[in-house]
């Protein structure tokens, strides 16, 4: 059963993202989809975590409650066609984050949410090459010093929120000098990974394999080869998510993906499911396994 556990509208995260989130949901069933998470980016409540573009953050809060009204009745319209999980891509800027993040996670219609670092040193990461550069000096000046708060960064995010769902771990490689590097050539930057990955695999969570940065040119997708490895090694489970950002990414490279996950021997996957919904109390979310071989052939890219 094909699967993605990560995607985006421009409904919902404009000028960030294309299309409908209806659009998408039809795209991924067309795409032989059987469980599809919805997990727009959370709102932000701090105005100078406002993006270059943005004008003020009031509109981000109501857009959101909309989103979940619009998943629930998407959820509900194709039930018969596809499973959709309700969630939210979590923004970990600073530890006061945390409340915010749990707050929107007890709504009885969120299935998950996605444990990401988009910022360090509460500078933008993955924006663009001029706010990378910033938050390097930040850290010191150098690739190696902001991987290593990256990864920091990423260990307290972990241990305040235990996500179910950790997305594209080492996203920090994006924009950096040399973002095919193997992270094992920054002793204390491997440390702090494998470091990560233990607390990942001790709290039952799934790291995502985000074929994202094959679109954007990485030679592998996120997390990189050597991450995979040890987290497989320690017994670490992967999910799978296309991370689209509209239409024309939903199911983006998964081919690729197949070839990648071979490689490193993988024949299992692993997704979310929910037992439906309820309105007055939390539901259930269990951890599903599904060979890759039935992932394969049921996608039809």
């Amino acid at each position: 059963m094909a699967f993605s556990m990560h995607s985006h509208s421009g409904q919902f995260c404009p000028g960030h993202a294309k299309d409908e989130l209806e659009d998408i949901v039809q795209t991924a069933i067309s795409k032989g989809m059987q469980t599809f998470g919805l997990t727009e980016h959370m709102p932000r409540d701090n105005d100078k975590d406002r993006y270059p573009e943005e004008e003020s953050l009031a509109p981000l809060k109501p857009r959101h409650g909309n989103f979940v009204k619009e998943a629930v009745r998407l959820r509900m319209k194709y039930a018969d066609k596809i499973n959709i999980l309700i969630g939210f891509e979590g923004e970990w800027i600073r530890p006061s984050y945390k409340h915010l993040i749990l707050e929107m996670a007890s709504n009885p219609n969120i299935d998950y949410f996605i444990g990401s670092i988009h910022h360090v040193h509460e500078i933008p990461i993955d924006y663009d090459t001029a706010l990378y550069v910033k938050a390097r000096d930040a850290a010191g000046g150098t690739d190696e010093r902001l991987f290593e708060d990256y990864f920091d960064s990423q260990y307290g995010m972990l241990k305040a929120l235990e996500p179910k769902v950790v997305g594209h771990l080492d996203l920090i490689r994006l924009l950096s000098d040399d973002p095919n590097r193997d992270l094992k050539e920054m002793k204390g930057v491997w440390e702090r990974v494998v470091r990560n990955l233990r607390l990942i695999v001790e709290q039952g969570g799934l790291i995502e394999l985000n074929t994202s940065a094959l679109r954007k040119g990485l030679n592998e997708p996120y997390p990189t080869r050597s991450v995979c490895e040890e987290y497989l090694k320690l017994g670490g489970k992967l999910t799978l998510g296309d991370d689209s950002h509209g239409i024309a990414h939903v199911g983006t490279n998964f081919g690729r993906a197949w070839e990648y996950l071979e490689s490193l021997g993988v024949k299992e996957l692993f997704l979310l499911e929910s037992d439906g919904i309820k309105v007055q109390d939390k539901k259930t979310v269990r951890i599903r396994s599904v060979t890759l071989a039935d992932v394969k052939a049921s996608f039809k890219g």
